[in-house]
């Protein structure tokens, strides 16, 4: 998976103060190729953007690709919708931008997103540069907020402990003092540009399912790889499939932390005897 933004992209963004709003516009079709706004609800976008980005095939599609890894990480379910206001802003007889208030609860998320990968939020984004007058301008949905803060999500932690060969008896009682626990089959790939990418093959399978949700567990701690590239590079070694036991705990703010990660070898009897007892006799 490609790494969050570029320290390029950071250091050039156009600041927002750039672009003039009585500068002539056009309209154009929000093109194919623009993966992460073919879904925004609207099809026709201005140019330039309210990044400053006038040329769709030099500047707009290729700059759109660097925010891809940070929106796939759910950091805010807005993030997409304030993003593309700015990089392929709605064409309506009037400019209509993001609010600061969405500015400010979009940052708030994925700025520590971007500090896990030692990039601050970007300049060209400063949310005092936005409006403040909610009616006319994009503002955050109260129903997106809410949801937000119920659910769980990975966040950016120093790096869980991993264990090699494992006695029972620190598997079991890494079950019981923790969570959650599941079983997950992990697979580490290597692109030609030399990025890692992490895959989850299959199903997380539920030693001890605590907060975490069925239909979410394999998209969560995808996202979690994601967040947190430096750990999973420690944790996963290249090469073929590898099953794992992860163990961790839920924040007071629904924020999840994986603590320790077990790889289970085929001929690791202590693992398979640590659940077996624990499905027998959990507590």
């Amino acid at each position: 998976m490609a790494v969050f933004l570029t320290v390029a992209l950071l250091a050039t963004a156009c600041p927002l103060l750039a672009f003039d709003m009585g500068q002539s516009t056009r309209c154009v079709a929000i093109p194919n190729q623009m993966n992460i706004c073919k879904d925004v609800g609207y099809s026709e976008m201005r140019l330039p953007n309210f990044l400053g980005h006038s040329n769709l095939e030099g500047e707009v599609v290729p700059r759109s690709e660097d925010w891809k890894p940070l929106l796939q990480t759910g950091c805010h379910p807005q993030a997409q919708a304030f993003l593309c206001s700015l990089i392929a802003p709605v064409c309506l007889d009037t400019f209509f931008q993001p609010c600061r208030s969405l500015c400010v609860a979009v940052r708030d998320s994925c700025a520590p997103v971007l500090a896990c990968q030692g990039h601050l939020w970007p300049e060209a984004l400063d949310c005092d540069r936005f409006p403040a007058e909610e009616d006319m301008c994009l503002s955050p949905h109260a129903k997106f907020n809410d949801l937000a803060k119920v659910l769980p999500k990975p966040a950016c932690q120093a790096c869980p402990s991993l264990e090699e060969a494992p006695a029972m008896k620190t598997v079991l009682d890494a079950i019981f003092h923790h969570d959650f626990a599941v079983t997950a089959k992990l697979h580490r790939l290597r692109h030609p540009t030399g990025e890692p990418e992490f895959e989850i093959d299959g199903r997380v399978e539920f030693i001890r399912q605590g907060p975490l949700l069925p239909y979410d567990t394999r998209h969560l701690l995808q996202q979690w790889f994601l967040i947190n590239l430096s750990c999973a590079s420690g944790l996963v070694r290249p090469g073929r499939s590898q099953l794992y036991v992860l163990t961790g705990s839920a924040q007071p703010d629904g924020a999840l932390a994986l603590t320790l990660v077990f790889p289970w070898h085929r001929k690791d009897a202590n693992i398979a005897g640590a659940i077996r007892k624990w499905k027998r006799h959990r507590c």
